[in-house]
């Protein structure tokens, strides 16, 4: 029993206190009288030996609990301890009514007085097996405790250290005794102690054990961050009353530090992941910049920034080499932040040249990194530089990583981290490198793409008409939608050409395939018919040529173009190259157009007040096919209709089909009259068209026939009067026209021309004149032998009538007609452009 002084009475007596050692040895103790027979007998003495006092008191205790073959020696022991001698040894001992001992027990007897002065014994006996069950208990848990690789604590019922063990005496300093009365806060941060404070409460108070409780701090003597995670369970005493709460502490640094790389090198893997996924998404140098900061902010870094080579964004080629230039000027192109109100990543400042953090510079500011800089050394090297940081900023630790793509540097980008996070390490320069690479190949090629962007627009603008097409008794509108949105060029294309005797040929035409290897077969196409258009053939005939040129453009070079060789050459020598075109010839007097279909969509026409409609024009084999002819059609067009020619990417999808797309625009096209413009705008915005799968050319006419008024067109005998009757109706017809200034020079050059054709030609004569954006003269005759200007000797009365033709006109020439050929010139109006006068050089050269 023990006492608490301090209370009202002096003392309080408490019984079985915690911890006592009564808690785990039960005592027994029972008296012997002078007779040798037991007197008295406690409860423990029961619990022990498994009889009441009732059933003991009064007999003979060696008869009752000794074997019988050790009574004789008991009987001598007690008989001496009766004569006033002590004795402490082991009995063993029996339940009464068993014949083999059930144990042994430890015996302590004191010889006693009565009152009467007889002489008795106190005995104390305690069971062996407890004693010895003690001692395994103290040695297990003085090896757990002492010898223990992990610190361990007890802490008491005050969260005091009772007890600690050399291993955290080892981390902590001082031999183990001298930690005993400590607290967590002698070893802890205030926050990490209060947290471990708040644990060992919520043990002690309701029993359940904390597992697995990380806890930071520092040891003695070192700066070195550690980590130990920690366990705490409840201690109770033998009777179930807690005294404590026990801790074992690991150290798990290194397990820690290994989960944190591993956790570092998966989010560097799935970083880059996401790079791959997202930068390079678009051929645009600024995008992809700023997709890298997107990746970068903030999942690697605070702040990021991206600078360019000026001359790169100029278009200039990069500098060769892996090393960049330095002192070159670099653009601003992206930046990001994660962090509010941080500054801006830019060239150095004022009070620290070698800095590369300072200063105001935004997006769109073109600066330059002094030489001697850590930008300019990661620009020089072609290697990460680390930044030092300013004193006292935002940012601490700062990387320069040059872009470096083919062994071009192509810019830099500059990663930070603000105060706060951890600074750079070298697995994060590694990924850094990779991120700014990936980048760098993606801007490179952007940059690249942007080259050739502008050079495929330059041969796009090359192929397609320039402005907008002006033609003799038609009002044109047209669209070019490339399908390839990388190069913007396609094998689509169109023309508007225009022809002696204001006629015009429209042509639309599509080279089966994509891209650039399409786009220079449809400009070799495109060039071939503009050329075969100034000789003024049949619509047929062009087509027949170009089907022989279409045959011949995958041939090698010096390869024979005949048909046999081409027959011949295997697939290995050429490439097969295909076309579909349709060729339209209109004359705006007549109104009348001739067509001729190489494997290509039919026109459609849709006249005043009637429904669109598709030209029945036999559609022919397609360009390079051979061994077809080509058909005409001959159409009389109303004044006022409109005529489409496409190709098949306005009318075929892959979600419909080609006669379905035909039908869709047919409707779109029978609509009210309105301006062309707005009509090719409401083809291509009704019709669902799918741009980019691709290409399409939208080609429209509207019909303005040339008013009666405006020709002039005669008969004339084949006699040498018509000289004469042709300049008179000349003169007339000028007069009529108010076109008095061209009066003498058109009378000079129709008298030269109807001369010709009653020397040369055949048959009855035509004279025609035109009138609309210039005045044209025709002169036809049955002949077939063309006109041929030669320059005539001084002895020569003739042959000069072709060269005034060619100074006094704007232009002239000769083509065959179905009856025979015609002879024209041209003129400006007075009020155009005319061509200059012939110098007096000039004319004396005819002679």
């Amino acid at each position: 029993m023990s006492e608490i002084p301090g209370t009202a009475d002096g003392v309080v007596w408490q019984s079985n206190p915690p911890g006592s050692i009564y808690d785990y040895i039960r005592v027994a103790s029972f008296s012997i009288g002078p007779d040798g027979l037991v007197d008295q007998w406690s409860l423990r003495a029961a619990e022990l030996f498994g009889v009441s006092a009732r059933d003991i008191r009064g007999t003979d205790p060696v008869e009752a609990f000794i074997p019988a073959e050790l009574r004789p020696r008991g009987h001598r022991k007690v008989a001496e301890i009766l004569d006033g001698k002590e004795w402490t040894g082991l009995v063993p001992f029996r339940v009464p009514g068993e014949r083999h001992a059930r144990g042994l027990a430890e015996v302590y007897v004191m010889p006693s007085e009565t009152e009467h002065g007889e002489r008795g014994a106190v005995c104390i006996a305690v069971d062996v097996r407890a004693l010895r069950q003690i001692e395994t208990d103290l040695a297990s848990s003085q090896a757990i405790f002492g010898q223990s690789p992990f610190g361990f604590l007890l802490f008491g019922t005050d969260l005091t250290v009772k007890r600690a063990n050399q291993r955290f005496a080892t981390v902590f300093g001082g031999t183990a005794e001298e930690h005993r009365g400590r607290t967590v806060h002698d070893y802890l941060s205030l926050a990490e102690a209060d947290r471990l404070t708040a644990a060992l409460r919520r043990v002690l108070e309701t029993g359940e054990a904390v597992t697995d409780l990380e806890i930071t701090g520092t040891a003695p003597g070192t700066t070195e961050r550690r980590h130990w995670s920690v366990n705490l369970y409840r201690v109770h005493s033998g009777s179930g009353r807690p005294i404590g709460v026990a801790g074992l502490s690991t150290d798990v640094t290194r397990r820690h530090n290994a989960a944190r790389e591993a956790a570092s090198a998966r989010r560097n893997l799935a970083l880059l992941n996401e790079a791959t996924a997202r930068i390079g998404t678009s051929l645009d140098l600024e995008t992809t910049a700023r997709e890298l900061l997107d990746v970068a902010v903030p999942g690697f870094c605070d702040l990021a920034a991206v600078d360019l080579y000026q001359g790169l964004l100029t278009g200039d080629e990069a500098p060769p080499g892996r090393a960049g230039s330095p002192t070159a000027q670099l653009r601003r192109v992206a930046s990001a932040s994660a962090v509010s109100d941080a500054p801006a990543l830019v060239g150095p400042s004022a009070a620290a040249p070698e800095c590369c953090t300072a200063g105001p510079a935004r997006v769109g500011a073109v600066h330059r990194y002094p030489f001697h800089s850590a930008c300019a050394k990661a620009l020089r090297t072609g290697r990460p530089v680390l930044v030092p940081a300013d004193d006292g900023g935002l940012v601490h630790s700062t990387l320069a990583v040059p872009m470096v793509a083919h062994d071009t540097v192509v810019g830099l980008v500059q990663f930070s981290r603000a105060k706060g996070s951890e600074p750079f390490g070298e697995r994060d320069r590694a990924l850094a490198v990779e991120l700014a690479a990936r980048a760098a190949v993606c801007i490179d090629n952007a940059r690249l793409y942007r080259r050739e962007h502008e050079r495929a627009l330059i041969l796009q603008r090359s192929l397609l008409p320039p402005g907008d097409p002006e033609a003799a008794g038609l009002d044109i509108a047209c669209r070019y939608l490339p399908g390839n949105a990388a190069t913007e060029v396609g094998g689509d294309w169109f023309d508007v050409i225009e022809l002696p005797g204001h006629r015009t040929a429209l042509v639309v035409g599509d080279v089966m395939g994509r891209g650039l290897r399409a786009a220079v077969a449809m400009g070799e196409l495109r060039t071939a018919v503009r050329t075969l258009a100034q000789l003024d053939l049949e619509p047929a005939e062009v087509l027949s040529h170009l089907d022989e040129i279409a045959r011949g453009l995958g041939a090698p070079i010096g390869a024979q173009t005949s048909r046999t060789a081409h027959k011949q050459r295997g697939p290995e020598l050429s490439e097969v190259y295909l076309a579909t075109c349709v060729y339209a010839v209109y004359d705006a007097v007549t109104r009348r157009c001739t067509f001729a279909n190489a494997g290509h969509l039919p026109p459609v026409l849709v006249a005043p007040g009637e429904e669109a409609r598709l030209l029945d024009v036999p559609p022919g084999m397609p360009l390079g096919v051979g061994g077809e002819p080509f058909e005409e059609v001959e159409v009389e067009l109303p004044e006022g209709a409109l005529l489409s020619l496409y190709t098949d990417g306005l009318v075929e999808s892959r979600e419909h089909g080609l006669d379905e797309g035909l039908q869709e625009l047919r409707r779109v096209l029978t609509v009210p009259e309105m301006a062309l413009e707005d009509a090719c705008d409401h083809v291509l915005n009704t019709l669902d068209t799918r741009h980019g799968q691709d290409d399409i050319a939208l080609l429209m006419a509207r019909v303005r026939g040339l008013p009666a008024e405006a020709v002039g067109d005669w008969r004339l005998p084949r006699e040498p009067r018509s000289v004469w009757r042709a300049r008179e109706l000349a003169r007339a017809q000028l007069t009529a026209w108010e076109l008095e200034p061209l009066i003498d020079t058109v009378e000079l050059l129709v008298s030269e021309l109807v001369t010709n054709a009653l020397r040369y030609g055949e048959g009855e004569i035509r004279l025609r004149l035109l009138r609309d954006r210039t005045l044209v003269c025709e002169v036809w005759d049955a002949g077939l032998v063309q006109p041929r200007r030669r320059r005539a000797r001084d002895t020569d009365e003739g042959g000069r009538g072709l060269q005034l033709v060619g100074l006094l006109s704007a232009c002239w020439g000769s083509r065959r007609t179905p009856r025979g050929k015609t002879v024209w010139f041209e003129l400006a109006l007075p009020d155009g452009e005319g061509a200059a006068e012939p110098s007096v050089d000039q004319l004396l050269s005819m002679f």
